[in-house]
């Protein structure tokens, strides 16, 4: 399996000072910045979009990973990728049929592609695109709102879905986000998942380099 990686979720930071908060994170660890792009839609939230990812660009080098979380997607990947994504990930239950469609057109702009599913979708609903990702991300919380509780019921779904990856015989990561803390981060390492969205957990606490270290080794 790939090695760990602890992805900050910028939705818990402070928006008032943005690039300094990831600029921060980087410094303290982070491997993967986590950009959860909501349109009020899709979900019942608004976050932000390209331009502010475009403003922060500057403040880190490391991986941007951008999760749409919008009706549509494929109206606007080309917009986040000239913002500076360096991986897309799109909703199945956004896209559908178009969704390995959605893919391919992500990776033909020269970023990295995923696949996303909430918690109350199966993993066999991805299994015809597998092949096409880059990353899986699986939902541990319904999606639109931080500091969720981790929903324990897919917990066999992250081994479900390391077992599909690791039918592939490809390097594929397995993304897993929504109300990761340091009781359950184990378990959801052991199932399978090896990229660690961490919202609330990472930026409420005062020794950011600390959680990031303890949620990358325990």
């Amino acid at each position: 399996m790939s090695i760990i990686k602890i992805a900050p979720s910028i939705l818990s930071a402070d928006f008032s000072k943005m690039g300094q908060e990831i600029a921060d994170i980087s410094k303290c660890g982070a491997d993967v910045i986590h950009l959860d792009v909501m349109d009020g839609n899709f979900v019942p939230n608004f976050s932000f979009g390209q331009k502010l990812i475009k403003e922060v660009r500057p403040f880190s080098d490391k991986v941007f990973d951008t999760h749409l979380m919008i009706l549509n997607p494929w109206k606007y990947i080309e917009s986040f990728a000239k913002a500076g994504s360096d991986i897309i990930t799109v909703h199945h239950e956004a896209c559908g049929a178009r969704l390995k469609e959605t893919l391919k057109e992500i990776k033909a702009l020269g970023v990295k592609c995923g696949a996303v599913i909430n918690p109350d979708t199966p993993v066999s609903a991805i299994a015809s695109v597998i092949e096409e990702c880059d990353m899986l991300l699986l939902m541990s919380v319904f999606p639109g709102f931080g500091g969720q509780k981790f929903i324990e019921y897919v917990l066999p779904k992250i081994k479900e879905a390391r077992e599909l990856i690791n039918s592939t015989g490809k390097d594929i990561d397995l993304e897993i986000d929504g109300g990761i803390t340091k009781e359950n981060v184990v378990a959801v390492k052991n199932a399978g998942a090896n990229v660690i969205v961490a919202g609330s957990t990472v930026f409420n606490e005062p020794d950011r380099a600390k959680i990031i270290k303890e949620l990358r080794e325990m």
